[in-house]
């Protein structure tokens, strides 16, 4: 469904709106393991695990990566307050994975965008084919130097710059603004799979493939550790051979780790829990910014995520007319996928009463009457003419876009000059949660927002992420998803 594009606002020539007062100085694993992410945050939330000396042990587990100064500078602006982690399969052979080949160097075989809604509403992840022909930015080698940009498989990101890479490549292609990054080889996805003592999969005829070591009866079954990584390596003896009916497959394997790790007898068991987490822990590496303290908020946020809110997508795409073999994204269906993404905004609140407008006590006057100018006073690079966007698609006149010194105490205000209190009410309405007042600088008749740290989000705004053909859902039956 192509998403329809918004007017641009009009700007007055004749509108010579004052500046705004500055702000107060106070007061104001390789391809399946995107589950990694999703099953650790649902599990933290269990009451017996807040202990901090509990989350010490766990914190110190992880290996951490430090990647200041390797996203460049020109990243997307963050417009709401989910949480966007990139989860990331190395099939490095270093280590305890030599025994899957001898393979050099390593690269990112499974690369998705796990979006974590806004006060837990919902969980998506999202799976970019390895065989996505995609713009790759210049990046920075782990041994020093740079790479060029180039055109190429999405995951010569990962053997480019590692992690780094292939963040500042997917923010580039969906304009998402990613917080973390947490990264899985072959032994610690077994890990994972064992402490969970297994996960359910369903097989619509028996498999032999020696090569990846994977023998299964048809049907429903349990499968550990080797078995569970032959399951979701195999390419060839299930399916049509395809990457992307590969991903599919194990989409519906991740459906079903979150299952098991939400399930109440995981949560209320102390001993799995632990060992769960633990194995968790000491088989991910993360950016250094993923602290302690985030993943308790995260855990938070998520108290009550069920199977149910989790769903798995692929990335739309089409063809890639050079080579069969490759694919690219079909961006008419992939942009509102990720716009939905971008501007995911908790559910609006109860509509408030209205605003009570000074003075001869009149109803606020409609928006088309309102004229506001617009300040970005964050470090939110957009915001401004984002908020000016969707204040004409309500039919404000927006007269201004400007900015002002950023500030990190500064809120959001609503201002207004002589004569305005009417069309200041109306504005309150739309952004609720910020009193307007006056300001006797201002323009007569001229409304005056300064966007701050608590951002202006306008009522019943919400982008629903759209249906993607395919996508799962954690508490699909399992035979009944392919």
């Amino acid at each position: 469904m192509q998403r329809a594009v918004a007017p641009s606002p009009v700007y007055f020539a004749d509108t010579a709106a004052p500046q705004p007062p500055g702000p107060p100085a106070r007061g104001r694993v390789w391809r399946v393991l995107g589950w990694v992410s999703i099953a650790m945050s649902v599990v933290l939330v269990a009451g017996s695990l807040t202990a901090y000396g509990f989350w010490r042990r766990l914190d110190g587990q992880i290996d951490r990566e430090n990647v200041d100064g390797k996203l460049g500078d020109n990243r997307p602006a963050k417009l709401n307050n989910a949480m966007n982690i990139l989860v990331m399969g190395s099939d490095s052979r270093a280590g305890e994975n030599s025994r899957y080949g001898t393979e050099a160097g390593q690269r990112s075989d499974t690369t998705i965008l796990l979006h974590l809604s806004p006060g837990g509403e919902h969980a998506i992840g999202i799976s970019f084919p390895r065989d996505s022909m995609v713009s790759i930015p210049s990046c920075k080698k782990p041994g020093g130097g740079s790479t060029p940009p180039q055109f190429a498989m999405i995951n010569t990101a990962f053997s480019n710059g590692g992690p780094a890479c292939t963040w500042k490549t997917i923010e580039a292609l969906t304009k998402v603004r990613i917080d973390h990054f947490v990264e899985v080889d072959f032994a610690g996805f077994k890990r994972v799979v064992d402490a969970l003592d297994g996960v359910e999969i369903c097989v619509p005829r028996r498999i032999d493939d020696p090569k990846a070591e994977l023998h299964l009866k048809a049907g429903r079954q349990v499968v550990h550790g080797d078995q569970a990584l032959g399951y979701v390596r195999t390419r060839y003896v299930l399916g049509d051979g395809s990457d992307l009916d590969r991903i599919k497959r194990q989409q519906a394997f991740m459906a079903s780790v979150v299952r098991k790790a939400t399930d109440k007898g995981m949560l209320t068991d102390p001993g799995r829990t632990y060992s769960f987490l633990s194995a968790a822990t000491k088989s991910i590496k993360a950016d250094d910014r993923f602290t302690l303290s985030v993943m308790q908020k995260l855990a938070g946020g998520l108290r009550g995520m069920s199977a149910g809110k989790v769903r798995f997508v692929t990335v739309p795409v089409q063809p890639f007319p050079q080579d069969k073999n490759r694919v690219q994204f079909n961006q008419a269906q992939a942009e509102p996928l990720f716009n939905a993404i971008r501007e995911d905004n908790a559910p609006p609140e109860p509509a408030p009463a209205p605003v009570p407008a000074q003075g001869n006590g009149a109803r606020p006057v409609p928006p088309a009457q309102v004229k506001v100018a617009v300040y970005n006073a964050t470090r939110a690079k957009g915001l401004g003419q984002r908020t000016a966007e969707q204040l004409t698609e309500r039919g404000f006149q927006v007269v201004k876009v400007g900015t002002r010194k950023a500030s990190s105490s500064a809120r959001t205000q609503i201002l207004y000059g002589p004569g305005a209190e009417r069309q200041a009410a109306r504005l309150a309405i739309a952004i609720p949660g910020h009193p307007p007042r006056a300001w006797a600088p201002g323009k007569p008749g001229y409304v005056y927002l300064l966007i701050g740290k608590d951002g202006a989000a306008l009522r019943g705004v919400n982008k629903a992420v759209p249906k993607v053909a395919g996508e799962i859902r954690a508490d699909q039956d399992l035979c009944g998803q392919s």
